[in-house]
This record gives structure tokens, C-alpha cells and sequence, in this order.
């Protein structure tokens, strides 16, 4: 970063001296040169200001700007030119997230559980500066949306585009322990110090060719740090059902659902890997969920900041003292001036 500045800003204390410089040589009439006195000054008017007068002018200006020079000259200007040096220590994250119908349920906002968690995992994203970014969505089979990557804009616009099992038209139902095993696949290769997992689920595992108790010790085997979110009040509810009438319109009812949250699984996952469980059952909860995951999981940022300045101030002397030695022979040669 470049920033222009005054080494020695004191030397701007000299300004009056160059003001009354300026009347010294402009408005103090000069006593110690004869005059010649004349009835009347009709003829010389149209002379006035032009001549060798016009350019006694130019000269004592000339000394004007030279002193001004040398002022600047004295303030010291340059540039200072701040340079920093980063030791990022990143992360390696992955999101995975349930798509289970269940997730349509209207109780989160700003809509229902699953654009309230795609909501929040954006903003989340937009706050990390130097870790690798992963998503994985499952419902009764896993997918890797996007593997851990830097190109945050690459998985913000992903996450927008997730939808529910039933809309992906893949199978529905909550395969917890496929959906660790895919997110632990994910981070298996991983070089970062830190490897984190982020498991979001409103429901308990019915589905699936793993079973959460092998899911788990995939990802401890990896030595993954697992943080899990249970989204969404347990206890009866209603069900958004999405159907199409013969003329391609869309239409939505409800169903009643029982709505349950394996709390001691996604407690057993966490505390088993060194994370920590997170129960999301209030609107706009999430946000508060991952502000704290946020600030367990920082990135260790080390500045080095050094700055190097460019000094300007020989160019104002040296314009400074030219216009002022230029100044002189002129007083002394064409523009001298004799009793």
C-alpha cells in the first residue's frame, strides 16, 4: 500500500516567512532608488506592468517559487510503500448437509430448514479467508457437491443451487453414516493441521448401506474434528408435499410427520471426535450455531509489515536552488538595476 506523506510536516512553520517575502518584494515600496518626479503619469499609463517592468515581476515570482521549493524541499515529502507478509495456517472444511424431504418442514427461516441452512452456510463460507471449502449433500444415498476447494464463488453458487431429495428426483430417507463416510472421503487426503467436519441433519439415521456407528470410525480414524447440527423442533408437525397436475402445474399440500432428531448420535459424533453438538430448533438459531463454530475454528494469520520509503524532497531542492541561482543572474545581468 502506497501512502504520501511529510517526514518533517514542522518545516511548513516557515510559510509566513515566505508571506512576508511576498510583500517585501510586491507591495513595500522600495526607498532607496532615486525617483524622478513628473506633473502627471497620462503618457506612462499604457507602459504600466509591461517592459522590463513586467518582467522585474517574473523575477522576484521566480524567488517566490524557489523558496517555496526549498520549503517543501525542507517538509521532506515521500512515499511510504507498506508491505505485509502472510503466514496463513488454513483449514480444511467440509459441509455436509441433509436433503431429506423433512427438510421442506416450514418451521426455520427464512422459508423452511433446508434455506435457512443454505442461507447460513453462505454466509459462512463468505467468512473465511484461506480454507478449503467442501460440500456434500445426502438423504437415503450421498453425493460430493463440491470437493474442498479456494473458489468460494464456485461453492456459494452450488449451495444455491441445492434442492430436497424429492425434487432431485434421487432416493429419499436420512443415511447418516453414508453421509459421514462421503464427507470423511472427502478430507481423507487432506494435508491441512486442521480437518473439519460441519454434519447438519433434522432427522435420525433410516437409511443407508454404512451404519453411523462406521461412519464414525471412519472419520476418527482420519482424525477429523466433527461438529454436528440438529435442525428443527422434534414433535408433530406438517410435511410440505410438492405435486404436479396434468398441465405441468405445481401444487403444495401437507402431511402430517413426526419430526425427531437423534440427539444422542449426533452428540456421540462430536464428543467422540473432539467437536461439539449444536441443537438448531429456534428461527434464525443456525446463524448463532456457526457464528460460534466460526470462532472455534479460526485461521492462524501471522503479519510481517515492514515499510520502505521513497524520498521526493532532492527534486524540490533542486528545483528550488535552479529557479533561485536563475533568479540571481538575472538580478545581475539583463535585469539589473542601477541608481
Amino acid at each position: 500500500m502506497n501512502n504520501y506523506l511529510w517526514g518533517q510536516p514542522w518545516a511548513f512553520l516557515l510559510l509566513p516567512v515566505l508571506g512576508f517575502l511576498v510583500y517585501l518584494l510586491f507591495f513595500k515600496k522600495d526607498k532607496k532608488h532615486a525617483y524622478l518626479k513628473m506633473s502627471t503619469l497620462k503618457n506612462f499609463k499604457n507602459w504600466k506592468n509591461r517592459g522590463r517592468v513586467f518582467f522585474l515581476n517574473v523575477n522576484s515570482a521566480l524567488i517566490i517559487i524557489s523558496v517555496l521549493l526549498l520549503i517543501l524541499a525542507l517538509a521532506r515529502p515521500q512515499r511510504a510503500d507498506s508491505q505485509v507478509k502472510r503466514t496463513l495456517e488454513g483449514l480444511d472444511i467440509v459441509l455436509v448437509l441433509d436433503i431429506s424431504d423433512s427438510m421442506l418442514i416450514e418451521d426455520m427461516k427464512p422459508l423452511n430448514r433446508l434455506e435457512s441452512a443454505k442461507e447460513t452456510i453462505a454466509n459462512f463460507i463468505k467468512e473465511r479467508r484461506s480454507d478449503r471449502i467442501g460440500v456434500v449433500i445426502f438423504a437415503g444415498e450421498a453425493f460430493t457437491l463440491v470437493p474442498p476447494t479456494l473458489d468460494y464463488q464456485l461453492v456459494l453458487d452450488r449451495v444455491a443451487q441445492i434442492t430436497t431429495a424429492q425434487m432431485a428426483h434421487i432416493k429419499d430417507g436420512t443415511a447418516i453414516g453414508v453421509g459421514m463416510a462421503s464427507g470423511a472421503a472427502r478430507l481423507k487426503d487432506s494435508q491441512a493441521k486442521s480437518r473439519v467436519m460441519i454434519f447438519m441433519t433434522d432427522g435420525e439415521n433410516n437409511s443407508g448401506t454404512i451404519d453411523p456407528e462406521t461412519g464414525l470410525e471412519i472419520a476418527k480414524g482420519y482424525g477429523l474434528k466433527i461438529y454436528t447440527i440438529g435442525i428443527g423442533r422434534s414433535g408433530p408437525t406438517k410435511l410440505p408435499v410438492y405435486t404436479q397436475d396434468m398441465f405441468g402445474n405445481r401444487h403444495k399440500s401437507y402431511q402430517p410427520f413426526e419430526s425427531t432428531v437423534n440427539d444422542e448420535l449426533l452428540t456421540k459424533m462430536a464428543q467422540d471426535t473432539g467437536g461439539k453438538y449444536f441443537r438448531a430448533t429456534k428461527e434464525d438459531s443456525l446463524k448463532g450455531v456457526f457464528s460460534e463454530i466460526n470462532k472455534l475454528e479460526t485461521t492462524k494469520i501471522e503479519d510481517n509489515k515492514y515499510t520502505r520509503y521513497e524520498e521526493f524532497f532532492p527534486y524540490f531542492l533542486a528545483a528550488g536552488l535552479a529557479l533561485f541561482i536563475f533568479s540571481r543572474l538575472l538580478s545581475m545581468t539583463v535585469l539589473r538595476v542601477v541608481p
